[in-house]
């Protein structure tokens, strides 16, 4: 069992920078993969950026060059840094874990990015 615990959203003004943070505790060596998934109001969740074991990170396209997606193993905590935000970005994030065989979501955390 993995248990992911988001925090750091918030309302920001547009070109502004937040830094959500994920905390997984539990079976966490089963971990291959952890990422941030946000549901924009009214759209399907979408996969923002991803970061596996081994360091590789990809990302949505509209947040290149804005999201930076990274880890800390020694506090098995992900970060995803959010720079030049854009209204367009307002979504609850979701920290991710997979595993083998099995997914794990945190509560979500909201993003509103608002002048």
């Amino acid at each position: 069992q993995v248990q992911l615990v988001e925090s750091g959203g918030g309302l920001v003004q547009p070109g502004g920078s937040l830094r959500l943070s994920c905390a997984a505790s539990g079976s966490i060596f089963s971990i291959n993969r952890m990422g941030w998934y946000r549901q924009p109001p009214g759209k399907e969740r979408e996969l923002a950026a991803a970061i596996t074991s081994g360091g590789t990170t990809n990302y949505k396209d509209s947040v290149k060059g804005r999201f930076t997606i990274s880890r800390d193993n020694a506090k098995n905590t992900v970060y995803l840094q959010m720079n030049s935000l854009k209204p367009e970005d307002t979504a609850v994030y979701y920290c991710h874990a997979a595993s083998k065989s099995d997914n794990y979501w945190g509560q979500g955390t909201q993003v509103t990015v608002s002048s």
